[in-house]
């Protein structure tokens, strides 16, 4: 779905049928467009033909679907309609040699692709056929080369969550701290630098490896996180983010299992995913970590997280998925919110935080050292931060969040309702701002939030 497909769809979904169908159309979306724009640029071997036929696609649902019902199969509906929409566009194309090309600028003549840059009639003849087959490692070749060493760092991730994450522009913003159209701009930009560089769709070989892995890694975990802390919708979570992260981190940890940072991931997603059931109430309200029913929790989740992250626990030099894993498995291993080893938790902060500076990192950390010191000092913490870092925090919501809290807890009600406010400002989940709200209401009240 495009950009302004996806917010026809949210804008319809305000009652009725209407929300019924919207919401199905996006959930499709967020579950099937990177795996159907992936498929289609193994065929196609243009990234912007693929992504412009996934889009179509979506809208035709949005018009169709009303009239005949929601297919038994949306994933497969929506890659037959976009293969026809491709198919449509090349027979359109004004001259065979223009087709030519448009191929072979876009992605070489290796055979890689899949798509023969000598003769669209190939191309024609796969699209028009009964299915386009989807290769098992569809999206991971199309992370690798979102990630191409070509690219910017940050641009590399930004057209990987954009492709294959499902994600809107605005969202991957958010991630990034950055303004929309800043990203907006990444995105055109890398899609063009990968056209002008005829980059290949495919696994890198072995000696490629190193350079294009944390790209890979840090787009996977930047879709997790959006699934797990969704920020925009009425829903908390978007499972279907969540559960296609930790698919594809199983199946890169399976390609790679000699690198410890694959593991460190999906050990990371796994003993995160765990609390999910426990993070919302009987009536849908947020439940913060302290008071989440731990027997809630998804037992074989965290059997699954400890046993990928044990092999490497005690491995020297670890890199920040590791140590992020180690911080959930502190987590996973407390029978109890009071029995949290918040020390440890502390420590392994300072470990990320002497590797690179960062101010997410810093304000997670302050929220552990209030656990395990009080307020004043987490206070210190975040007031602590250059002004730099202060204003890229200013846009970021659990930064205000976080502050709120521990100015509540400090007995400063009236800076923590401030706070509040900033936060709920910033917040575009349904969930997590009913939670905020309730607990700025009880610092007016004179109450210390729980």
């Amino acid at each position: 779905m495009s950009e302004s497909g996806a917010r026809a769809a949210r804008s319809a979904s305000s009652a009725g049928p209407a929300a019924e169908l919207s919401n199905a159309v996006e959930s499709v979306f967020r579950r099937e467009s990177g795996r159907c724009t992936a498929t289609l640029i193994r065929v196609l071997g243009d990234v912007d033909l693929a992504e412009d036929a996934v889009a179509e696609a979506f809208e035709v649902a949005l018009t169709r679907w009303p009239r005949d019902g929601v297919p038994d199969n949306p994933g497969a509906w929506i890659t037959t309609t976009a293969r026809r929409r491709a198919l449509d566009r090349l027979r359109r194309e004004s001259t065979r040699h223009d087709r030519h090309v448009a191929a072979h600028r876009t992605f070489g003549t290796d055979g890689s692709t899949g798509a023969d840059p000598s003769t669209v009639g190939r191309l024609v003849e796969e699209l028009g056929g009964e299915q386009v087959e989807v290769v098992a490692d569809d999206q991971l070749r199309l992370m690798f080369l979102c990630c191409h060493p070509v690219l910017a760092p940050d641009s590399q991730v930004a057209l990987t969550l954009r492709l294959l994450g499902g994600l809107q522009t605005p969202e991957i913003a958010r991630a990034f701290l950055v303004p929309e159209a800043t990203m907006a701009q990444r995105i055109v930009r890398a899609k063009r630098k990968l056209r002008d560089n005829h980059a290949r769709y495919r696994i890198p070989v072995e000696a490629e490896l190193p350079d294009r892995l944390p790209p890979v890694l840090a787009a996977i975990s930047l879709i997790f996180t959006e699934g797990h802390r969704a920020t925009d919708g009425s829903g908390l979570v978007r499972v279907e983010l969540s559960n296609e992260a930790i698919r594809l981190g199983r199946v890169l940890a399976d390609l790679m299992p000699d690198e410890p940072e694959a593991a460190g991931l999906l050990a990371l997603m796994l003993l995160t995913d765990a609390r999910r059931s426990a993070r919302l109430d009987a009536t849908g309200a947020l439940v913060p970590l302290a008071g989440q029913d731990r027997d809630r929790w998804d037992q074989d989740r965290i059997a699954e997280g400890l046993d990928r992250l044990a092999p490497w626990s005690r491995r020297a030099d670890p890199g920040r998925f590791r140590i992020q894993a180690e911080l959930a498995a502190v987590h996973a291993r407390a029978a109890t919110f009071a029995d949290t080893d918040w020390a440890r938790i502390v420590d392994l902060y300072d470990v990320l935080l002497a590797r690179r500076s960062d101010p997410v990192v810093v304000v997670n950390r302050a929220v552990a050292l209030g656990e395990l010191d009080g307020p004043a000092p987490a206070l210190l913490a975040l007031e602590g931060i250059d002004d730099h870092e202060r204003q890229q925090l200013d846009s970021y919501q659990p930064w205000h969040a976080a502050r709120a809290d521990l100015l509540a807890r400090a007995g400063r009600p009236a800076e923590a309702v401030e706070a509040y406010d900033r936060a709920i400002a910033l917040t575009a989940s349904d969930a997590e701002r009913r939670f905020l709200t309730a607990r700025r209401q009880a610092c007016r009240t004179g109450q210390t939030p729980p």
